[in-house]
């Protein structure tokens, strides 16, 4: 059977036949090039939540200014999710995968300046410039996964690559937490009591222990770069089986589970932020543990996240991916109230739980956002990485939320706790298909 799940200029997706019998030759390699993307993103996200802990310290941050951190990167999404599509449509995947890795590299290599300067601002910037190329990568390696194979297996194969994002997910805390977190921390009435010059030296040397991990990322995104520059990526020949309809950007959103779906990928990625972004604080707050522990907690909840993924896309075999997000935003929610009123180390236990049902959100909401749009799934991918814009403005709202109750970190979690609830209303109605375009 001949299937078409067109993206920009129309290709042709290899039957399941030749899937099957071809894919260890013309596919698997491509298939494992971009699932290598999915895991260098994710490390960029994990070293994230260690950041914003970090640069509160070194910086002299509230928790407001701190998840301007995620404001930079998501904000990112919003502003090149359109370029993004454009550079794909006229420049390929290849190409544009290209730029987004050395785009990500440049990000990587402006740490090294606003270490030594030890001026936020330009963290910020360095984060807004990894934040462009991550959209450019992301835009073009999850609809590229999902047209490498039968449109059905589309959300099992994305959860597969993303699983390797949710391995970064563990990686990038630990290896964060390792090289980025010193483990020294003072009071404010401590720090207020040091010398000017002691002060300086101690901040400073804070916001120097970044160089070293982003120096070697950047490094390793400029040889996957050239890497992707001497390889081959099969390109999708174009079909024409039936007249589509092409409506315009904003027009497509007339497709109404594509519009739930980027609702409830706004709200998602808003929820994963604000989890992870104060993981480390409320793990010192309310279980006492000290920044590298916590942020080896921040791994152990990475792993789990990869976990749930390996296991969600086995569950994906027997149970409708819609049915799974259900089940999963069901009980993120009972976790989240366990994380608002629970105390001592069952905290952590809850956010941790968060991070296993959490992992297959995305790739399922992603995938189930794109059914029957064909040529219009570019369009749709768009809207789809534009609404990672989440993850920039609900933390800011749970810093805002936290400072205005006297920094009490717990209370905040209310903010992922209404996200499921409206992921909830998509995986049960919102992902319904309806032909709502004339």
């Amino acid at each position: 059977m001949q299937i078409t799940n067109q993206i920009g200029d129309q290709h042709e997706v290899p039957t399941e036949q030749g899937v099957e019998e071809g894919s260890g030759k013309k596919y698997l390699l491509p298939f494992i090039l971009i699932t290598s993307l999915f895991f260098l993103w994710g490390m960029a996200h994990g070293f994230d939540g260690i950041l914003i802990p970090h640069l509160r310290k070194a910086c002299e941050l509230n928790n407001r200014q701190s998840t301007l951190i995620d404001t930079a990167v998501f904000l990112a999404y919003f502003i090149m999710a359109i370029p993004a599509g454009m550079l794909i449509k006229r420049f390929g995947y290849k190409n544009s995968i290209i730029t987004g890795l050395l785009v990500f590299a440049a990000g990587a290599f402006l740490f090294i300046p606003a270490a030594n300067s030890r001026t936020y601002e330009l963290f910020l910037f360095a984060l807004f410039v990894i934040g462009c190329g991550l959209t450019i990568l992301e835009t073009s390696a999850n609809p590229y996964a999902a047209i490498l194979g039968p449109a059905e297996s589309s959300s099992k194969r994305l959860n597969l690559a993303a699983s390797f994002n949710g391995l970064a997910a563990m990686l990038g805390p630990v290896l964060g937490s390792m090289f980025i977190l010193s483990g020294k921390s003072f009071t404010p009435v401590q720090m207020n009591a040091m010398p000017d010059t002691a002060k300086a030296a101690y901040l400073l040397e804070e916001a120097s222990t970044v160089k070293m991990p982003y120096m070697i990322l950047g490094s390793i995104l400029v040889l996957m770069a050239i890497l992707f520059y001497f390889m081959h990526l099969p390109s999708m020949k174009p079909t024409h089986t039936e007249v589509e309809i092409k409506p315009g950007f904003f027009s497509v959103l007339k497709f109404s589970h594509l519009s739930w779906a980027v609702a409830a990928q706004f709200f998602y990625v808003g929820a994963q932020v604000c989890v992870t972004s104060f993981f480390v604080r409320i793990a010192e707050q309310s279980a006492g543990l000290d920044e590298k522990t916590a942020g080896y907690y921040l791994g152990i909840y990475g792993f789990l996240f990869m976990a749930g993924r390996f296991i969600g896309t086995f569950f994906l075999r027997y149970v409708k991916d819609y049915i799974l997000l259900s089940i999963y935003c069901v009980i993120s929610i009972i976790l989240c109230i366990v994380a608002i009123y629970a105390s001592g180390i069952e905290v952590i236990y809850a956010l941790g739980g968060l991070g296993f049902f959490m992992s297959i959100m995305f790739p399922t909401i992603f995938s189930l956002g794109l059914v029957g749009l064909k040529s219009n799934t570019e369009t749709g991918s768009s809207w789809l990485v534009m609404s990672i814009v989440g993850g920039a403005i609900l933390p800011y709202s749970m810093g805002t939320l936290i400072d205005m109750k006297h920094d009490d970190i717990q209370a905040g979690y209310i903010i992922p706790l209404v996200c499921f609830v409206i992921i909830l209303y998509f995986g049960v109605f919102g992902h319904k298909v309806k032909n709502s375009i004339s």
